[in-house]
């Protein structure tokens, strides 16, 4: 059994053997067995440790981080998103949608709120509470922190819990903003492309989240 010692000691990324999570490590089986070159495994957290800006989305895609080991790279999701911070300054390189391209993120660093991928894409409530306690010790390490931009409304819940507040703390929707002390919290729709596809965010709505986030950060 994993005691709270070993638990502790991990920091804020998990194993790659994370057992913590019975359904996500039976998950991360059945593909390692269908997929034995994949990483399956807890997604790293990706960029700049002393960044300013924090980029959380909710878990891996199964064919994304979950194959790649890096966030957001290699699905759907990842062209918006990285393109995006190149775009407003928080990237540089090129993304190619695999980890060893030249993207380097600035002042930034991305991460999620649950680190294994889960089945059908959706966490369970227990999944998510586990996983917390890496996302909140992603933020007590990361200190010259200002802004978190949030990727959907669970995500913004799981900041605001990891940061001591309840889920229910400020707005949620696109755009919504709220100022957890020192940090403050901008949230957007996902980048999936079912937002994207379906017109719900577009590349504008979602570039302008990290403007906002630009601004506050050099204002």
């Amino acid at each position: 059994m994993t005691t709270e010692a070993q638990i502790a000691s991990w920091g804020a990324e998990p194993p790659r053997d994370c057992p913590l999570c019975p359904r996500l490590v039976a998950y991360r089986q059945v593909n390692r067995a269908q997929n034995p070159g994949w990483w399956n495994g807890p997604a790293p957290s990706f960029g700049d440790p002393n960044g300013r800006l924090l980029v959380a989305g909710l878990a891996p895609g199964r064919t994304g981080a979950n194959r790649t080991a890096r966030p957001f790279t290699g699905d759907h999701a990842g062209w918006l998103l990285y393109e995006t911070l190149l775009k407003v300054g928080f990237a540089k390189g090129k993304y190619e949608a695999r980890p060893d391209d030249s993207l380097e993120l600035v002042d930034c660093m991305v991460s999620n709120a649950v680190r294994c991928a889960p089945p059908g894409n959706k966490p369970e409530t227990s999944e998510e509470n586990t996983c917390r306690q890496f996302l909140t010790r992603r933020l007590a390490d990361m200190p010259n922190l200002k802004v978190i931009v949030t990727l959907g409304d669970v995500s913004r819940r799981n900041v605001l819990k990891a940061l001591g507040y309840k889920a229910s703390a400020g707005a949620p929707g696109h755009g919504s903003v709220f100022q957890a002390g020192p940090i403050r919290l901008i949230n957007s729709y996902h980048c999936s492309r079912l937002n994207t596809n379906t017109g719900r965010l577009t590349p504008a709505m979602f570039e302008d989240i990290f403007r906002q986030a630009k601004a506050h950060i050099d204002g």
